[in-house]
């Protein structure tokens, strides 16, 4: 849920024809934007300017915004919406996936953000789902059943496994933040009973982000090796998948279809849960790079796989979006609709001391 944290402690006003900044930060990129109000169109903002930044390069989230800020040449930015996986505690954002820690302060002081507001990462993109045109998607699961005005599922495996849930709403739809990714992996097939045997061996809570997201995919692979009785020679994701879609290594090929399978399952189970009639958006750093492998028919078996509920997932359409800006314009869209705890409007908000 996002936090609004303000050194003040008195109520901020947005200037609501003033640009301002809003950042989706996760383990491997920072997407950071300005971006301007939009009182007319489909999107409640509109995204001036645009960069992508590669955490591993900077020593801190304050020195990529003081960057991208000092790139703009547009002097003082007043507000800032953040989105991150994690929660705030005192001043900092915390989330083991980031590679360094965030101070709200040394953000807020450095740059003179007189507002910053703290939003869930997958909230952020689920928001931003309803801005979504169908070129914009892949089509992965395909149905002839008439559109439901329901819950959307929104989830993907990047560097965690996030999930958020959309529900439609007037005049502004909500969002629903889970931390589904840390539900307890369930195996589908004597294989992965295996293979949560080896992640047992290591860990006392085995989740689905153990399997589903980039280390997971590591995980993955390496537990796959041990069972051939070969050696592990890959040593990062992104090795992985390529090997997989080479088609010149088993044991990454195997990965890549036991981690189809388990998300397909995954995914299905999280439809049921959470009633989700409106649809499912596939999301993350991982899935468009293995489009093709995703499409090839393990998720989809999985996914159908539920006994009697099978009809009712047969109504359910899934599609793979790129991530891109939309965690960009989902932060920047919430903080304007004033999707925050106790915040009221964007033109009068309620701070959180910090």
């Amino acid at each position: 849920m996002a936090q609004v944290v303000d050194h003040s402690g008195a109520r901020i006003a947005l200037a609501t024809e003033s640009a301002f900044l809003a950042a989706d930060v996760g383990g491997t990129h920072a997407r950071i934007g300005l971006v301007s109000p939009r009182p007319d169109g489909h999107r409640p903002v509109t995204v001036l300017e645009y960069r992508r930044y590669a955490c591993a390069d900077w020593p801190s989230l304050t020195a990529v915004l003081k960057d991208f800020v000092g790139q703009l040449g547009v002097g003082h930015v007043d507000h800032c919406a953040v989105a991150s996986a994690g929660y705030v505690l005192g001043d900092a954002i915390v989330n083991d996936n980031l590679p360094w820690p965030v101070s709200i302060r040394d953000i807020r002081d450095t740059l003179g953000i007189a507002s910053l507001a703290v939003i869930n990462d997958f909230e952020a993109v689920a928001y931003a789902t309803q801005f979504l045109g169908l070129a914009d998607t892949t089509a992965v699961i395909e149905t002839s059943a008439p559109h439901v005005d329901g819950p959307v599922l929104v989830m993907g495996p990047g560097t965690g496994l996030g999930s958020a849930v959309l529900l439609p709403a007037h005049p502004h739809a909500t969002v629903l933040a889970t931390e589904a990714g840390q539900i307890a992996l369930a195996p589908g097939n004597e294989r992965e009973i295996e293979i949560l045997r080896l992640f047992a061996r290591k860990h006392a809570h085995v989740s689905f982000e153990h399997a589903l997201s980039g280390p997971g995919l590591l995980n993955l692979y390496q537990a796959i090796c041990t069972l051939r009785g070969e050696r592990a020679v890959l040593m990062r994701p992104a090795d992985v998948t390529a090997a997989a879609l080479s088609r010149n290594d088993a044991a990454a090929t195997e990965t890549l279809e036991v981690f189809c399978g388990l998300l397909g399952s995954f995914v299905g189970d999280l439809v049921l849960l959470y009633g989700a009639r409106g649809g499912v958006f596939l999301a993350g750093g991982i899935l468009p790079q293995i489009r093709d492998l995703l499409l090839d028919g393990a998720f989809a078996r999985r996914f159908f796989n539920k006994g009697v509920m099978r009809p009712y997932l047969e109504q359910i359409p899934v599609r793979l979006m790129e991530h891109g800006q939309l965690g960009v314009i989902g932060a920047a869209s919430l903080y304007m609709d004033g999707q925050t705890p106790g915040t009221g409007s964007p033109s009068g908000r309620d701070a959180l001391r910090n």
